[in-house]
């Protein structure tokens, strides 16, 4: 409609039934359209349900090792991993130092660094291993 006084907007809109909505109120001048306001409002909450109805959540799940892990019990683990993987979440793997074994962290990397090549194919490294306290973690994300 171009450039109009606001009492003539108003007039329009009344007239039509519907409202006279602000688009741009800090521009120069203020931009305004005439809509019906509540089909307006009605549409936008039905997207918005719609778009986080597609969200998908990442969840971390966390699978917790031993510097002394036996042989099954570390496939075992890979398993749990490879499944977390494929259904799309996130892995944390954990491996938590008991009394003398924060002497021999250096078991706790190796470990960790077999799991990581086990789940290679699944998954890769988001944050390697690292000691924070008496607990070395990592982070494996899915591949896409």
């Amino acid at each position: 409609m171009g450039i109009v006084p606001i009492r003539q907007a108003m007039d329009v809109a009344v007239e039509r039934g519907l409202d006279l909505v602000k688009i741009a109120p800090k521009a120069e001048p203020p931009v305004c359209r005439v809509m019906d306001y509540g089909k307006f409002r009605f549409e936008q909450a039905k997207k918005d349900k719609e778009a986080r109805k597609n969200q998908k959540t990442v969840d971390i799940k966390e699978v917790r090792l031993s510097a002394k892990i036996d042989v099954h019990d570390f496939e075992v683990r890979v398993k749990a991993a490879e499944k977390f993987l494929k259904s799309g979440d996130k892995v944390k793997a954990s491996i938590r130092f008991r009394g003398r074994e924060m002497a021999h962290t250096d078991i706790g990397l190796g470990v960790m660094q077999r799991f990581a090549e086990a789940c290679a194919e699944f998954g890769s490294v988001e944050k390697a291993a690292k000691l924070e306290g008496r607990q070395m973690l990592m982070f494996l994300a899915p591949k896409k």
